[in-house]
């Protein structure tokens, strides 16, 4: 996850129950959102997907830039956010900048956890091979665009230099995501072609899941990879401790959860739990088939379609 810069000074309590924005290119980012959701279930979210230009990791950094703040200014303003959190490692490596000198709300951003996998490959270095001075091996699976870029690389240099780091640009996980949210039937096919390079290195033991995409396939990633011989590391649940963090959530809100998410519990065991209540959702082709389907299993609405100059 990126780190703290000025644009992510804490909201106004003013603003409090406005929602948090969670940004993506397509549907990936609803694996933030889940977590977000998961340690903070009151809080008031909205999804916005540039569905429209989906996938972001194939188009060019001059052409998506512009495009990206174009389209988070307007959900902004639509959704009145509070914060926004751009669930899209490719946005975020490329974006960040421009997006925080566009909005007066906090951006928080997303990147390849380059540094917790860097500690944790060199925790689960074998005796074996650290007598016999080999380096510490994770893999970076991502887009291209993420693989490539440059915020990538710099990240490698500063936290892992002392590692072997094999990347690998995985961009057909992202439409097979998109589809199975979607409800389409999953090839488990594309994810093992996608991994075959990857399943054949003995020595790695950990793996960034570099896209939001990527956590909703980890279970057919776990089986190609060895469940219990390759770590995965994602940054869903750092994003939504700073989501914590920028919004100053405390100790009695999290209390508060908790108390609810108990008498919830309680609600199931007494009678029929009442549904939960939609959050609002924007997309730049709100007529995308399954679209709707993705976003429900989340607790989103049907989107709305997102009007912007483009």
């Amino acid at each position: 996850m990126s780190p703290a810069r000025p644009g992510d000074t804490p909201a106004s309590d003013s603003r409090s129950s406005a929602p948090v924005l969670v940004f993506d290119s397509g549907v990936g980012g609803l694996s933030v959102a889940a977590e977000i959701r998961r340690q903070w279930p009151q809080l008031s979210l909205a999804y916005v997907c540039d569905n429209a230009a989906l996938p972001y990791g194939t188009k060019p950094d001059d052409w998506l830039i512009p495009r990206i703040v174009q389209v988070c200014v307007a959900a902004v303003e639509a959704s009145g956010a509070r914060a926004l959190v751009v669930a899209c490692n490719t946005a975020s490596t490329l974006a960040l900048t421009a997006l925080r000198e566009a909005l007066s709300i906090p951006v928080i951003g997303t990147v390849p956890a380059i540094k917790p996998a860097a500690a944790l490959a060199r925790a689960r270095q074998s005796a074996a091979r650290r007598e016999k001075c080999e380096p510490p091996v994770f893999a970076l699976l991502a887009t291209s665009a993420t693989v490539r870029r440059a915020y990538t690389e710099q990240l490698i240099r500063d936290f892992a230099a002392d590692c072997r780091v094999i990347r690998v640009a995985a961009d057909p996980l992202v439409a097979e995501a998109e589809r199975r949210l979607r409800g389409e039937p999953a090839r488990p096919e594309v994810v093992a072609a996608s991994l075959a390079d990857l399943a054949a290195v003995e020595a790695l033991e950990v793996m960034i899941l570099g896209c939001t995409h990527f956590p909703l396939l980890g279970a057919d990633i776990s089986q190609v990879l060895g469940e219990s011989r390759v770590a995965l590391v994602d940054s869903g649940a750092a994003i939504a401790r700073r989501v914590a963090e920028v919004l100053a959530l405390g100790a009695a809100a999290q209390a508060a959860d908790q108390q609810v998410a108990q008498e919830a519990e309680q609600q199931v065991a007494q009678a029929v739990q009442p549904a939960p209540p939609e959050h609002m959702a924007l997309a730049t082709d709100a007529r995308q088939p399954g679209l709707a389907t993705a976003l429900a299993s989340q607790g989103f609405a049907a989107p709305q379609a997102l009007s912007f100059d483009d």
